[in-house]
């Protein structure tokens, strides 16, 4: 009992410590902006201004550039200049027959409105022959990642997605951001769900087609 007793007094003091160390920054930055002038304050408010108007200006050069919005590309053409004038390009390689592709789109169309800094496409493998076999698209759905025209990461399937057709939008995004071609304020050592609840699989129909429709190159046209 007496350990038990010490054990709770060490939390205690623990604790405490933190408050008051908590307390004392809280303190630091009040005693801060007692010091401030009338000057102080205004050169705060005019660089916020400035950072909120930069930060207007670059979501309108990504709107003017077709950010914000879930394309469909229509050949290969559009990829390699899409490539070209965004920095960072997510895009789903699809076809129709695929149930798990419109799965994807689904997730997609929410996330490319999120993150304004990424243009998210999506290009019908079966009219990108010659993208499909440099690449190596084998699988449907295949998701590619580029940055500064070069494929720095694909999703191929559902494996790295709880092997389930019922994940979540935030997996997605946790597992796209590994490749850094989206901006995410969250953990990227671990995934934002323990698991994937409620496995509702699919039969997927093992064929040419579907299943064999993964070596990083640069996009050059």
């Amino acid at each position: 009992m007496a350990a038990g007793g010490a054990q709770q007094e060490m939390i205690n003091q623990m604790v405490a410590g933190a408050v008051q160390a908590m307390e004392a920054s809280v303190d630091a930055e009040l005693e801060k902006l007692d010091k401030m002038d009338e000057d102080d304050l205004e050169a705060i408010r005019e660089r916020r201004i400035k950072q909120m108007q930069k930060a207007q200006e670059k979501k309108q050069e990504y709107k003017n550039l077709g950010h914000g919005k879930y394309d469909t590309i229509t050949n290969e053409k559009e990829f390699f200049e899409i490539s070209k004038k965004s920095d960072r390009v997510v895009c789903l390689f699809y076809i129709d027959t695929s149930f798990r592709c419109k799965i994807v789109d689904k997730h997609l169309t929410q996330l490319c409105e999120k993150h304004y800094e990424t243009r998210f496409i999506r290009l019908n493998a079966e009219k990108a022959p010659f993208l499909t076999e440099r690449l190596k698209i084998k699988v449907m759905p295949t998701i590619l990642m580029t940055k500064d025209s070069v494929v720095c990461d694909r999703i191929v399937g559902f494996e790295q997605l709880g092997n389930s057709d019922n994940f979540p939008t935030s997996l997605l995004e946790w597992r796209i951001a590994q490749s850094k071609t989206i901006n995410y304020s969250g953990d990227l050592s671990r995934p934002p769900v323990e698991e994937v609840k409620e496995k509702k699989m699919v039969q997927i129909q093992r064929n040419l087609r579907q299943e064999e429709f993964s070596s990083d190159s640069e996009l050059d046209d």
